[in-house]
């Protein structure tokens, strides 16, 4: 049972990351290499304010606000400029900023280590069908399905999602009518922005929190998106839970094959259906 709870915990983990990363795509188009470094940058952020006053709700609510504005203020200074160029440049732009945030957070935090206190009302541990849980891990997969959950509402029953989805396929159209297609893309990223940081002040009290955190959780997170599908939330969602189960089983059985067996899972899916395990292929004119 705790395999099967450490594969859940650790998928909604992935999700949060990956939502933000297949929402920015999936809705403007752009791969964002610097998210990894808002979730690097989330964890730092939860890390100062739970150590100044003891919240982690505070923690939590900084990490994602500070992170959504760095997001907006990307998107409107910076990448929407290049909307119009080939994509290499927002490539290079974003890796950019990868730089500037890790040197920041380098400045700020130095090299060293940080550890991120466990959350009082969440420290402790339940039994449950024989196994010794920890309520954490329990809270991260209930926030995870709550996100999960409030994101599908947002992009598919509500307004906003109506108007997103209109002003990523015909911004022109969009235009027309009165909406603002620059003011939605920018309220997307910010969302995006905000989701990587929120998944990194989660992550604060699982993890040592180093700079390195940038690279080793980005990796998972884009598997994750093209395993899902690009700009397909359900899809991410259960390309989450997949690689989280994957990693769980491969720590509990074989340790030094897990990116083996996570790496192999990538490449048998580009080579049998590069849309997505969980997308449908496009139809056929």
């Amino acid at each position: 049972m705790s395999m099967i709870i450490i594969g859940l915990s650790l998928g909604m983990l992935l999700f949060l990351l990956a939502s933000g990363l297949t929402l920015i795509f999936g809705m403007l188009g752009v791969i964002n290499f610097a998210h990894g470094a808002l979730y690097m940058l989330g964890a730092y952020l939860a890390f100062e304010i739970i150590r100044r006053t003891g919240s982690f709700a505070l923690g939590l609510v900084a990490a994602t606000l500070t992170t959504a504005a760095i997001g907006v203020v990307m998107e409107r200074l910076a990448l929407r400029p290049l909307y119009a160029r080939p994509h290499f440049y927002q490539l290079i732009l974003t890796f950019g900023f990868i730089l500037v945030i890790t040197e920041a957070v380098k400045f700020t935090w130095g090299l060293g280590y940080k550890e991120a206190p466990m959350p009082t009302a969440l420290a402790g541990t339940i039994a449950l069908f024989g196994s010794t849980i920890p309520v954490y891990r329990l809270f991260v997969i209930a926030f995870g399905a709550f996100v999960s959950i409030a994101l599908f509402l947002a992009l598919e029953r509500s307004t906003f999602g109506v108007k997103v989805r209109a002003a990523s396929s015909d911004a022109e159209m969009v235009q027309i009518l009165g909406l603002r297609a620059a003011t939605i893309r920018n309220a997307v990223f910010g969302l995006g922005a905000g989701l990587a940081g929120l998944a990194g002040a989660i992550a604060a009290p699982l993890f040592p929190i180093e700079l390195g955190m940038a690279t080793n959780m980005i990796i998972d997170c884009f598997i994750v998106v093209i395993l899902g599908g690009l700009g397909n939330i359900r899809g991410v969602v259960a390309a989450a839970l997949l690689i989280g189960m994957v990693r769980a089983v491969g720590y509990t059985f074989v340790p030094s094959w897990v990116d083996v067996m996570t790496f192999s899972l990538l490449i048998a899916t580009l080579m049998t259906r590069p849309q997505g395990l969980f997308s449908r292929p496009a139809r056929s004119a």
